[in-house]
């Protein structure tokens, strides 16, 4: 045979193989036996094997072996160094001294048993375990040299772990020598785990099903049931260390439920650790890459290396990991940093729905990895400012990770905590140039899909916007990258949508829209349904509530309600926007009753003008709503396009996305309802958000979790959701996606692409009347091309012009914020004196109490607990607004006795009833100065006292007796 086909021959023998020679190859010893690599590949390789681990280094050597043109007599250099490198059952295989099959089946059960149980055998005696494995030939020499430094890095559960991924590359006799060396070393725990029914090759008798009781373990047990089903391959098996026993569910399947099973080494791909590599040294930096393409999984590798430095330099680590929403903490903490790091290190999770039984200090003090919302993080650090007790600094921590990164702007909260960063920096210089000691400084590591380009209409605002974000987070580079063969572009459609012929439904709202005008002495300067005219009507709603002009007040608070139904009436059903519209006036109308019904409320001449003007046009909406001909084109479009993309497909998976959680609620149940969509199998559900800042009844995290485990698993197939899913919330990939009459920003939209990244994805904006969203959706395309120049410039920038600019605007930030805190210094120095606030009913101008009846609650909750403020209100139940924490509840509101106007909820605190005020529902007076518009009560200018509990327990209590008495 020529020695070209000679060598082709033997090619396709190491292709053939390559997933075995792969699995048992070690690198790093055969690499010194092979003498026609170069120097320089053979460094790449051994690179790749430090960074990437063994497999992938194994792919880039078998390549460089296989790489023509080959040197006289390569293959048999390549099979000689795997046997000196103690590879003997790769080196079989090239050899083609081949394991049967039933053996090599066997081989891979015990392979795959071993990797399975691999959390409760890290728990031997790493030492005497490795000893005997060396003497009796498992692990060569080179394996011992590496396992102990494993140890001596890493602790001994990590040696094991090393050990173990060594010893099954062996012969296929490894299984059972390994099983004498746990006997041997006296971990009968480890050897009855594992069992010896592999060494003896004994069976149970099929005719007696009673072999699988008797005596035994109950683990013994269960790999004897494995053995008489036939092979490890029959089930799915998760273990955790803190669950490591199973039970068999129905004679023929087992499955075990862990909490967080432990995951494999953690290997990124090509472009992951590129950007990785300036944190894996230690420096500050911002990761951009898109969504779904790992930036998680890059923070977790970079986390565990930063550990693992700090450990081998005899040096504490501590990371805490911040996120901008609370269903994200739960989601990191299970699916990503917990699998990978709890055997090695101690990971803990908390947010703002932790009912926490020991404070966060104590918690960061005990653990090594903390994920978090950032508010949590910088309430601890204030406390250590202000000098209070379990107070947090930022010196505690060594790392900070930095989720949606490009938050970290004025105002927000990452914002705040950078600040403090910063200033502690620029004092460090400061320390250093006196000869002082520093404070020490975390390492910061952010993470985003897109930095945007914030108000930016020029190139030059957008470098400069990219900028301040790594000046706000000391950030040395932002790292980029291509995805290459990972990149997932969806396919994107604009679908635009005809105006109505007729609109006789939305016409009949503008008859009362235009009537209540009219009553109120109202002139509108544009068009009714507009985004301008509901911005026309709060304005008027604010003036009138300042001048006490209940009538027009009372119109505005109506017109609001109509305008809403009209943009409903363009967005989903006709009969929809009409149940919004009836369930609003039901609850306008139930205002003006009493839950006990022994107190009236006044009804004004102007509310029964508008409760009658819904009721005479009520049944016209009604005929209307019924006649399909007058549906809205965009309806009609998304029905298309979402049959279009389960008809086409052969698993559709896909997300609507659309602007309130009232239209993801109704185009959920219009799904639902739509026998053409249930014929092809069409399973929506809907998740919006958990906030309270909107009427509709917001979604619990657990809630959350639910539909997206069931959007996981194919019980859901269609989500309906609002901007909540564009950002973090771990949500599979999709190979549609839609927005449904919504475009916000640059960001918004590349998030919500990146929903889209299964194969052949798509991608489809569809136009609904009034919301201009096929405009902002090329105006965004605009906007994210000039985001990508302008990263491509700074990225190009050399690093002391770069350094010189982060540096400008981190001084500039600093003194900003600097002049912000003396003025707001000088507003606490003109704070107005409490007894001159003045509050009165937004709705009936009723004066309801003044600033010396309030008290604060844990600098959060203002109360009137006076006698007197509790004779002008009514309670009434609210199911949609209760909150229960450790020290209070909510689960009822507070409403004007005069005419219903709700002013907050009633607060139930460590058992005291706190009637608790929202600001936004009184206009205020200090002195001869009205405040209609007041959203937070931290816009105003006044310190109210904080509330005694004790004081005020002890009266309650000296009343209570004082009753008894009597």
């Amino acid at each position: 045979m020529a020695s070209s086909e000679s060598d082709k021959v033997q090619e396709r023998l190491i292709e053939d193989f390559t997933p075995r020679l792969r699995e048992y190859i070690r690198v790093e010893p055969v690499l010194r036996y092979i003498d026609f690599i170069d120097n320089e590949q053979k460094e790449l390789i051994m690179q790749k094997a430090r960074t990437e681990g063994n497999l992938r280094a194994a792919d880039l050597l078998i390549s460089a072996v296989v790489k023509e043109p080959h040197p006289p007599g390569w293959f048999t250099v390549f099979v000689a160094a795997l046997n000196q490198a103690g590879c003997k059952h790769a080196a079989d295989y090239m050899q083609l001294n081949l394991p049967s099959p039933e053996v090599e089946a066997e081989n891979d059960s015990r392979v795959r048993l071993v990797q399975l149980l691999s959390p409760s055998l890290v728990d031997m005696k790493t030492d005497q375990v490795c000893a005997h494995c060396v003497s009796e030939g498992l692990l060569t020499a080179d394996d011992d040299e590496n396992i102990r430094a494993e140890i001596a890095t890493n602790g001994l559960r990590s040696g094991a772990s090393e050990l173990l991924r060594r010893i099954v590359r062996g012969q296929p006799s490894w299984y059972s020598t390994f099983l004498k060396i746990l006997r041997e070393t006296e971990h009968k725990h480890l050897y009855e785990l594992t069992g010896d029914l592999y060494a003896s090759g004994e069976l149970p008798n099929s005719s007696e099903p009673s072999q699988l009781g008797g005596t035994d373990s109950p683990t013994l047990t269960l790999f004897k049931y494995f053995k008489y089903v036939g092979t490890l391959k029959k089930f799915v098996l998760i273990l955790s260390l803190s669950e490591p026993l199973l039970c068999i569910a129905d004679g023929s399947d087992l499955v075990a439920e862990a909490k967080s099973p432990e995951k494999a080494d953690i290997v990124l791909r090509d472009y992951q650790m590129d950007v990785a590599r300036p944190a894996l040294e230690g420096k500050n930096i911002i990761i951009c890459l898109p969504t779904g393409s790992g930036k998680t999984r890059v923070a977790v590798y970079i986390t565990k290396k930063h550990l693992d430095g700090r450990r081998a330099e005899g040096k504490p680590g501590k990371v805490v990991v911040l996120v901008n929403k609370i269903p994200l903490v739960e989601q990191h903490y299970s699916s990503e940093f917990l699998p990978f790091l709890k055997h090695t290190y101690k990971v803990e999770r908390v947010s703002g729905d932790s009912q926490l039984k020991i404070s966060f200090a104590e918690i960061v003090a005990k653990n090594d990895i903390i994920i978090c919302t950032a508010q949590i993080l910088e309430n601890y650090l204030e406390r250590s400012n202000t000098g209070e007790d379990e107070g947090i600094n930022l010196s505690d921590l060594t790392l900070i990770v930095i989720d949606e990164c490009h938050h970290t702007q004025k105002g927000e909260v990452y914002n705040h905590i950078m600040m403090r960063y910063l200033k502690q920096k620029y004092k460090n210089i400061k320390l250093k140039k006196e000869q002082k000691k520093t404070v020490p400084l975390p390492q910061i590591l952010g993470l985003t899909a897109s930095p945007g380009v914030g108000k930016a209409t020029k190139m030059k605002q957008a470098e400069e916007h990219i900028l301040h974000i790594c000046a706000n987070l000391d950030a040395s580079k932002i790292m980029t990258k291509s995805l290459g063969e990972f990149k997932k572009e969806p396919r994107k459609t604009i679908v635009n949508v005809e105006d109505r012929k007729e609109d006789p439904f939305g016409d009949v709202i503008k008859k009362i829209m235009l009537a209540i005008h009219a009553h109120a002495g109202l002139s509108p300067t544009c068009d009714l349904g507009s985004q301008n005219y509901e911005q026309w009507v709060g304005q008027n709603e604010r003036k009138a509530a300042k001048d006490e002009d209940q009538k027009v007040r009372v119109c505005t608070v109506h017109l609001l309600l109509y305008n809403e139904g009209l943009n409903l009436s363009n967005t989903i059903r006709m009969s929809d926007a009409l149940s919004f519209l009836k369930k609003e006036q039901e609850e306008e109308i139930k205002k003006k009753a009493t839950p006990d019904g022994e107190h009236k409320i006044q009804i004004t001449d102007t509310e029964r003008f508008l409760f009658n003007l819904f009721k005479e046009n009520k049944a016209e909406l009604e005929r209307l709503a019924k006649i399909p001909e007058f549906e809205n084109d965009s309806l009609s479009k998304l029905r298309t396009t979402i049959l279009h993309e389960f008809s086409s497909r052969d698993k559709a998976r896909g997300i609507i996305f659309t602007r309130t959680r009232r239209s993801a609620i109704a185009l959920s149940q219009w799904i639902q309802e739509n026998p053409k969509f249930e014929d092809i199998e069409v399973k929506p559900a809907y998740v919006i958000g958990g906030g309270d800042q909107s009427n509709v009844k917001p979604m619990t995290a657990a809630e959350q979790k639910d539909v997206l485990k069931k959007f996981h698993s194919g019980d859901v197939n269609l989500l309906v959701a609002t901007t909540v899913a564009e950002e973090g919330l771990d949500i599979p990939a999709c190979n549609f996606v839609i927005r449904y009459g919504l475009s916000t920003n640059e960001i918004a939209m590349i998030q919500a692409q990146g929903r889209g990244r299964a194969e052949d994805s798509s991608y489809t904006v569809v136009d609904v009347k009034n919301s201009g969203v096929a405009e902002k959706e090329c105006v965004n395309e605009y906007r994210e091309n000039m985001m990508n120049k302008a990263i491509a410039k700074i990225k190009v920038l050399n690093q002391a012009e770069y350094d010189k600019r982060i540096t400008d605007l981190q001084l500039q930030a600093i003194v900003e914020k600097k002049v912000r805190t003396e003025r707001q210094k000088q507003k606490v120095i003109k704070k107005a004196n409490p007894s001159d606030v003045k509050f009165s009913c937004r709705h009936c101008s009723k004066h309801v109490c003044t600033g010396d009846d309030i008290q604060i609650i844990e600098s959060m909750h203002r109360v009137n607990v006076t006698s007197q403020f509790c004779e002008l209100f009514i309670q009434r139940e609210n199911p949609t607004f209760q909150e229960r924490l450790l020290d209070y509840e909510t689960n009822s509101f507070i409403a004007c006795k005069q005419c219903g106007q709700t002013w907050g909820s009633m607060m139930v605190y460590r058992g005291i009833d706190c009637p608790c005020l929202d600001v936004k529902n009184f206009v205020v007076r200090i002195g001869e100065e009205k405040i209609s518009k007041c959203n937070k009560w931290s816009e105003l200018p006044v310190r109210f006292s904080t509330f005694d509990y004790t004081e005020h327990a002890s009266q309650m209590a000296q009343s209570s007796d004082e009753e008894e008495m009597e």
